[in-house]
């Protein structure tokens, strides 16, 4: 017999003017888990929808688009910085009336999910990190390079408008996978249509030049981890090329009883390792959500 798949329905919230997409399973019980699941560059809330069919039967799970992804629509002016987009998710939860959730934080999805953390500790029920980093060794020599970018900076522009290319794109999805075959084309491809839209490459520039930001606060993130010390679930592609393995292995300093999960992949670990990765989230939610 077939598991059965969630259902889910698809709509937008007003923040702050912000027209914020989002997908929610419907899950059989009223009083589900919840999971809130923050994307990363330079993908969007589709990226978790294989996950959400296999997951949302039996738990609430929520993915927002952040603004300057995916289909959620903003005003002309606005500011793209990381504490921005943590003021409108920050919001987001607010409108939905969430008191309490796990987090999953991927990528960018990290950095705007510790801010909410550290304004909002009594909503974080656990954390779900993949490839999402808060540590210095987490960070490539490549990272660091792009990091490094400043609108100054002589070929920063041309640099950054180079990533955000079909070729560049793609290569997120491949680089540091051995089975590439297991990835399905849609994911770069959908990526690559929102990134084409009027205002967007320009939004992911804007967020590249500010990526400084989260590297100065790595500090007090660690801190408010050992301070809350919450439930945390780690799955991690090893061979990510701009958050490598080391990353992964850093959360144990502060959060000694986390679990950790390596796994032979790169940067999209669902993308290849969903069957792996699924059933982990499925025990840690059941354990984690009190």
């Amino acid at each position: 017999m077939l598991a059965p798949f969630a259902r889910t329905v698809h709509s937008h919230l007003e923040v702050d003017g912000v027209r914020v997409f989002y997908r929610e399973s419907l899950p059989d019980r009223a009083d589900a888990p919840v999971l809130l699941l923050l994307h990363g560059f330079p993908s969007g809330s589709h990226q978790f929808r294989r996950l959400i069919d296999v997951l949302g039967s039996h738990y609430r799970l929520i993915a927002p688009d952040h603004p300057g992804f995916g289909h959620t629509q903003t005003p002309d002016g606005l500011t793209y910085s990381f504490d921005r987009l943590a003021d409108i998710t920050e919001g987001f939860v607010q409108r939905l009336g969430l008191a309490q959730f796990v987090m999953y934080v991927f990528d960018f999805g990290a950095p705007i999910g510790f801010r909410i953390a550290e304004r909002h500790p009594e909503w974080i029920a656990g954390l779900v990190v993949q490839n999402g980093n808060a540590y210095e060794e987490g960070l490539s020599d490549a990272a660091r390079g792009l990091i490094g970018l400043t609108p100054t900076t002589p070929g920063a522009r041309e640099a950054i408008q180079g990533m955000l290319t079909l070729e560049g794109t793609r290569s997120q999805y491949e680089t540091g996978v051995t089975s590439p075959e297991r990835i399905a084309p849609d994911g770069w491809t959908l990526d690559q249509h929102f990134l084409d839209l009027s205002g967007r490459k320009e939004a992911q520039q804007a967020l590249i030049f500010d990526y400084h930001s989260n590297v100065e606060r790595y500090d007090d993130w660690q801190a408010w981890l050992r301070r809350h010390t919450p439930p945390t679930l780690i799955t991690w592609g090893s061979h990510d090329p701009f958050f490598p393995e080391p990353g992964a292995r850093a959360y144990l300093r502060d959060l000694p009883d986390a679990e950790v999960h390596l796994f032979d992949t790169g940067h999209f670990a669902l993308e290849t390792h969903l069957p792996e990765i699924a059933p982990l989230i499925a025990d840690f939610l059941n354990r984690a959500w009190r």
